[in-house]
């Protein structure tokens, strides 16, 4: 597949189309196997951590605080995440707000590239009574130069993060030959599938990085328990109401992990078709 677009250009909508397809063909082996995906892959941990992930920029500070709150308190998050850099004079009382909220657990916050370099590091300073322990792409993720000046940079507890948009096993090997990251993201709808995701994982134990898994909760698990260095997923509010709405066996997070449901075989998961039938979209129309 990676050989039959390369003159279309392999990143984009082409890496998420192979993505899908390939994610779907090792579910096919697995249940023609019998057997649970994170078996079939080689199973290297029982669990996967996760952090509650959303605290969007259009939030109120009392659904902010209810929403971080909610998921240290009934999912056992031991990490939560919040979005920054939309309106940058609120993000330090924004900031602050959510750390009352979780008490001594961790507060990770996500510019999505939003900030320079120089107002990166402003907001880093502004905030630095609230222990950040994870900024997730302070500066785009093309700027990889940038990205090492802030991991040089930031507080010493302040890891940087990024990958989210890797591709390419390519895309990834460029971020940890310039060490741009302390942790390195990869998202399994679009690097290339379970495939993707377990060579973009020996490349971050070959590196010495640890790898998290971006988004897609229920599609990650399996292979994040075969990684070698896995720090986490996101355990992201969107697609963990969406999975549990249209998927018979999507994870459930128990003291703040997930896990797979080693009684399915493949990824688990089953479309409830008659709820997802009122969201048809008609081609034809």
């Amino acid at each position: 597949m990676q050989r039959g677009v390369r003159n279309l250009g392999r990143s984009g909508l082409a890496a998420c189309a192979i993505s899908a397809v390939d994610t779907a063909l090792w579910d096919l082996k697995a249940r023609a196997l019998n057997l649970p995906l994170a078996i079939l892959l080689g199973r290297s941990r029982e669990r996967a951590p996760i952090y509650g992930s959303g605290g969007f920029t259009s939030y109120s500070n009392e659904r902010l605080r209810d929403q971080l709150a909610g998921w240290v308190e009934r999912d056992g998050c031991r990490f939560v995440k919040m979005k920054v850099g939309s309106e940058p004079d609120k993000d330090p009382q924004r900031v602050a707000a959510a750390k009352r909220a979780i008490g001594d657990h961790e507060l990770f916050v996500d510019a999505n590239g939003a900030f320079s370099v120089k107002q990166a590091l402003t907001f880093a300073a502004a905030c630095q009574e609230a222990d950040i322990r994870w900024f997730e792409e302070p500066v785009t993720s093309d700027d990889l130069p940038g990205l090492r000046l802030m991991r040089e940079r930031a507080p010493d507890q302040m890891e940087i993060a990024a990958g989210e948009y890797i591709y390419l096993c390519d895309d990834a090997r460029r971020f940890l030959e310039a060490d741009a990251v302390d942790v390195l993201q990869a998202d399994i709808t679009r690097c290339g599938g379970v495939t993707g995701f377990l060579q973009i994982g020996a490349l971050c134990e070959a590196h010495y990085i640890d790898l998290s898994g971006h988004c897609a909760p229920a599609l990650h698990r399996h292979a994040a328990c075969a990684v070698p260095r896995l720090r986490h997923l996101e355990w992201f509010h969107d697609h963990v109401r969406i999975e549990q709405m249209l998927f018979d066996g999507a994870p459930v997070a128990r003291d703040g992990a997930i896990e797979p449901d080693l009684g399915r075989p493949g990824h688990g998961l089953i479309l409830k078709a008659q709820d997802a039938e009122r969201y048809r979209v008609d081609g034809t129309r």
